[in-house]
C-alpha cells in the first residue's frame, strides 16, 4: 500500500518543521516547500536522508506545481513574527493572498484536503477575553500589524469561499502563542526574546507596563491539535492554544528564575496595536477533537531553554536572521 502524500509549506520554519516530523512519524510521504526567507534548512536537514521526504525551494506566491498525486496540503508559509512582517510587509500580504489562492487551486486540481494556518491575530486587540471562534475581532487594517492580521483574515475568507463554492475539503486552525525548540532567537516574539536576552546577560525588555497577557502552548500540543483537526470533518475555524493566561511581567519573572540570571525587567513603549489580552477559548477543540494541551508551561520552558542553551554563541549573538534588504521587494 502506497503512502499518503502531504505537502507542507513553510516546511523549514518553526511549526512547519515539527509538522514534517509528525507526518514522517505517521508514515506519510512528506513534500516540504519553503522559500527560506525566514525558514532554516537546519530545521529539516535530518529528514533529507529519508526516502519519504523531498524538498522544494519555492515561493508559493508564485505558481505551485507538485507532480503526482497529493492527498493533503498544510499551508504554513508565512512570516509569523513582528520583526519579520514589519520588514517584509508586501511578501507577508502576498503569501497570505496569492500563496493561499495558488495552493487552493492546487488542492482543487489534486482533489486534496487543505488545512490553513490562521492565527489568533485575526482577533486583533480583543474586546472580549477569552476569544471564541465566534468573535469577529478588533483589527486595525491600516496599522503596522495589519499586513499580517489582514493577510490571515483574507486567507480564512478565500479558504471558506473555496469550501462553499467549489466543495473543497478545507480546515482552518487559529494558532495562539506557541513555543518550543527551533524557534528563532530575536524574531520579535516574547519567549525567544526573553531567553535570548537572558543567555546574553542582557536585561529583559518588557513593552508597556507588562500587564498585557499571553497564553503559551508547547509545540507538541499544538501539532497534536492540528493533526486531529486535519482528520476531523469540521471546516470552520478552530482555536488551538493553551488557555493558561499570564501577564508579560510575570512571564519575564519566570524566565529570570528559569535561567538563573541576575538581569532585571526594563520597560519600553508598547508597540502600536499590540494586543492587551490573548487567551483562547478551546471549548470547540475539546468537543470536536477531544484535544486539550498536556504540557505545562514549566515543563515546556525547561525543554525550550535547554534547546536555546545548545545553540552556538554566534547564533545567540546574531540579532538579524537574514539581510532582508537583499530580498526582492
Amino acid at each position: 500500500m502506497s503512502r499518503k502524500r502531504v505537502l507542507i509549506t513553510g516546511a523549514a520554519g518553526f511549526l512547519g518543521s515539527h509538522l514534517c516530523d509528525r507526518f514522517i512519524a505517521e508514515d506519510f510521504h512528506v513534500i516540504g516547500m519553503d522559500n527560506l526567507i525566514t525558514g532554516d534548512l537546519r530545521n529539516i536537514e535530518h529528514l533529507f536522508k529519508l526516502d519519504n521526504f523531498e524538498f522544494y525551494h519555492h515561493d508559493v506566491s508564485k505558481f505551485v506545481h507538485v507532480p503526482g498525486e497529493l492527498d493533503y496540503i498544510l499551508h504554513f508559509a508565512s512570516p509569523a513574527s513582528p520583526i519579520d512582517y514589519l520588514k517584509i510587509p508586501i511578501q507577508t500580504l502576498k503569501v497570505g493572498s496569492l500563496g493561499t489562492h495558488n495552493l487552493l487551486g492546487l488542492a482543487r486540481a489534486k482533489n486534496a484536503r487543505m488545512l490553513i494556518a490562521s492565527t489568533s491575530e485575526v482577533y486583533g486587540d480583543p474586546n472580549i477575553n477569552p476569544q471564541p471562534e465566534s468573535y469577529w475581532g478588533n483589527v486595525n487594517p491600516v496599522g503596522p500589524r495589519g499586513v499580517y492580521d489582514e493577510a490571515k483574515r483574507f486567507q480564512e475568507a478565500i479558504t471558506m469561499a473555496y469550501h462553499t463554492f467549489h466543495g473543497l475539503e478545507t480546515r482552518i486552525v487559529r494558532i495562539f502563542n506557541t513555543y518550543g525548540p527551533r524557534m528563532r532567537l530575536n524574531d520579535g516574539r516574547v519567549l525567544p526574546a526573553f531567553i535570548g536576552q537572558a543567555l546574553r546577560g542582557e536585561d529583559l525588555t518588557v513593552f508597556g507596563d507588562g500587564s498585557q497577557t499571553r497564553s503559551f502552548c508547547y509545540v507538541d500540543d499544538l501539532i497534536e491539535g492540528i493533526y486531529r483537526l486535519l482528520f476531523s470533518d469540521y471546516a470552520y475555524p478552530v482555536n488551538i492554544g493553551n488557555p493558561d493566561e499570564i501577564t508579560i511581567k510575570q512571564f519575564g519573572e519566570e524566565i529570570i528564575k528559569l535561567t538563573g540570571t541576575k538581569q532585571k525587567l526594563v520597560l519600553r513603549d508598547l508597540p502600536v496595536d499590540d494586543p492587551k489580552q490573548r487567551r483562547p477559548d478551546i471549548t470547540k477543540a475539546q468537543e470536536l477533537l477531544g484535544w486539550e494541551p498536556k504540557v505545562t508551561r514549566a515543563e515546556g520552558l525547561k525543554i525550550t531553554y535547554t534547546y536555546f542553551k545548545s545553540l552556538s554563541p554566534e547564533m545567540l549573538s546574531n540579532v538579524a536572521h537574514k539581510n532582508f534588504e537583499t530580498y526582492n521587494k
